[in-house]
Parts: C-alpha cells; structure tokens; sequence
C-alpha cells in the first residue's frame, strides 16, 4: 500500500488487510478517511475485545508479553493500543521485539520465559515463522493468544479472528463503485470486517491443558 501511495496520486488504490491506514500512511488526525486517492478495508480486529479475551482466559495473569515485528507500523500501532487496554484491566504488558526472521526464535524464548501468557498482534514477519515461535512456546507451557487466525493455527490457543474473505468481498465492492459508479475513493471510509469469532486451536489446548470456554469455535 505504501509503494503505491507513493507511485502514483490520481490512480484509485485499494488496500486490503491493512491494520491501520493512519500509521501505514503516516495521518495524523484520523477520521476514517485517507482523504487522497486511497482507501479500502482493514482487517483489525477490536483489540479491546482482544484484550478482553486474555482476561477471560487467563484471569491469573499478571505479565503479558507482547512479541512482534518492531519494523512493523501496522505491529507497532496495536501493541501501543492494546497495552492500553491490558493496563484498564490490571494487567502489565512487556515488550518482546524482533527485527526480522533470524531473531524471532530467540526474542519468543525470552519472552516464554518470562510472560504468563503472549499476545502476537497482526505481525506479518510473525505470521511467517510461526513454527519457530511454536517450537518455543509449547515446550515451555506459555499459551499464545494472537491477533489473527493463521497466527492462531500455527502457534496460539486463541484468537479474536475476523474474515478475511469478507474484507476482500468488500473491498472488491468497493472498486466496482469506484470503476462502475464512478465513486470518488478520496470520500470512501476505510471499512471493517462486519463481525468477529472467537476461535481456538483445540490441538495446541490439548497440548497446554487448556479448555476454551463456550462459545468459541475450534480453528
């Protein structure tokens, strides 16, 4: 998205699954719309729920580590909100930062090692190892609780999980109003996914001796 911001100004760029368009854009002032020729969807879930859902599950929690990719601004924008709202809820949060996938194994460790239970926000760099991060983390009994299903699948227990089919549906009606309807993308608000499930990955439970309570639906 930021690469085709940055190429062109008149041509209509969707983005889709962006976290945040204020951070990835650089706005100050956020009011939903970019205001330029881009828009489309994000794929955020509500990191307060997020942040709920950790109390939920783990209410004897004191320290939650927070692991991510620190180049990213997508990473680096949820995990300044959802230390937020952990705190709201009495729960201290520190930082587990990687720079890119030779650390990620090493920085997970460190952070199993001293974290009740580990959130991993929507981190690309996260997503792709998350082998390494189970590999770490299931050894050493600290649960994951992640930003986004695939993240889940790989190494979490639970997850607060959007749609990804509905942001892309949406943002493929988005482009037919524009091309078709001839809509001016610089007053079309970025849109959300219209709901959100709680998933959990049954195995990792097993593996973790956690039972997901009702209304959570297996991964």
């Amino acid at each position: 998205l930021q690469a085709a911001a940055s190429a062109t100004s008149t041509i209509p760029v969707l983005g889709t699954s962006i976290t945040d368009y204020a951070s990835a854009l650089e706005i100050s002032g956020w009011t939903g719309t970019v205001g330029t020729n881009v828009s489309g969807t994000s794929d955020l879930a509500p990191l307060s729920e997020q942040a709920a859902m950790i109390k939920e599950l783990f209410p004897e929690a004191k320290k939650v580590g927070i692991l991510f990719c620190s180049s990213e601004a997508n990473s680096v924008y949820q995990v300044e909100e959802i230390e937020k709202y952990l705190a709201a809820l009495s729960v201290s949060t520190v930082r587990f930062s990687f720079t890119d996938t030779n650390d990620v194994a090493s920085v997970a460790q460190k952070a199993a090692d001293s974290s009740d239970v580990i959130y991993i926000p929507t981190d690309n760099t996260a997503a792709s190892n998350t082998e390494a991060i189970a590999n770490v983390v299931i050894p050493a009994k600290t649960p994951v609780v992640a930003g986004e299903e695939g993240i889940c699948a790989g190494c979490g227990v639970a997850t607060l999980s959007i749609s990804y089919y509905d942001i892309g549906y949406a943002t493929g009606e988005m482009a037919v109003e524009i091309l078709k309807n001839g809509a001016d993308v610089s007053k079309m608000p970025v849109q959300y996914a219209p709901q959100v499930t709680k998933k959990y990955n049954a195995s990792i439970c097993e593996q973790l001796g956690i039972k997901a309570p009702e209304g959570y639906e297996a991964i």
